[in-house]
């Protein structure tokens, strides 16, 4: 897929999913999940197999084995994975999905009062950028596997999705505000740098993901310099694609 077409498509998605006008999108962005309670991601019986399984993906992977695991310690027959016609995506998801949902309440910002000053929207979306990065720490030696699934064609429309929906979690909880066509480009930018960077973690020894953090500090520079959207793209192709060759090495595939 070459970069002006997927660049499209980001952009394409974010449009699909947000506002069409500044009007438009004060009446129905800015209510988000402040204002009116949301219902839960999952139906309760989906939900349950899918925590259950949850558990066990750090030593099956993200795969029909935990969900059938996860069924049975829930109390399901076997069967009951057939709530998930998806199959292994639907386990990734509800990780991509329940992890974004708690940003809102794990990531807490502290202004320094007396010194008067506060955290600034670059800050805050660099603190929640790298708490959601965190997050896949307990899976992060299965992530690769997880990236495979997500680049499988009949799944990339879902995955962008909900990397949209991730990004614009991100600048919100930040308290962006902006209304004009830099709300587009701002969370698109930020789809590729976090794709990027979290492609990058699942490859780092470093002491406490040191070196993902300086990875994504760097990224973050980028967008601020002329042409930065298409140079964090460029890296997660890059990253992207020699994760999913790896993956498919690993299974056998002579590639």
């Amino acid at each position: 897929m070459a970069p002006v077409r997927l660049s499209s498509l980001l952009l394409g998605t974010f449009r699909a999913t947000s506002c069409r006008s500044a009007a438009v999108w004060r009446q129905r962005c800015l209510y988000h999940s402040y204002d009116y309670a949301q219902a839960p991601p999952f139906p309760q019986a989906e939900s349950t197999i899918l925590s259950s399984a949850y558990a066990h993906v750090p030593s099956y992977g993200f795969t029909i084995d935990a969900l059938k695991l996860g069924a049975r310690d829930a109390g399901y027959l076997d069967a009951s994975t057939n709530l998930f016609p998806r199959g292994a995506f639907d386990l990734v998801n509800y990780h991509l999905v329940t992890q974004r949902l708690a940003l809102k309440d794990g990531v807490q910002f502290l202004d320094h009062e007396e010194s008067g000053k506060k955290m600034g929207v670059g800050s805050k979306v660099r603190t929640l950028t790298l708490a959601r990065l965190r997050a896949n720490e307990p899976v992060i030696h299965r992530w690769q596997e997880a990236l495979a699934i997500m680049a499988q064609p009949s799944y990339i429309p879902a995955s962008l999705s909900e990397l949209a929906k991730l990004a614009d979690e991100i600048w919100f909880l930040a308290g962006d505000q902006s209304v004009n066509s830099s709300w587009y480009s701002k969370r698109a930018s930020l789809s590729t740098i976090y794709s990027a960077t979290e492609t990058y973690m699942t490859q780092d020894k470093s002491p406490d993901f040191l070196e993902t953090e300086q990875f994504l500090d760097n990224r973050l520079e980028d967008l601020m310099k002329v042409g930065g959207f298409m140079g964090v793209l460029g890296e997660w192709m890059n990253y992207t694609g020699h994760a999913t060759v790896n993956v498919l090495r690993s299974k056998g595939v002579r590639i």
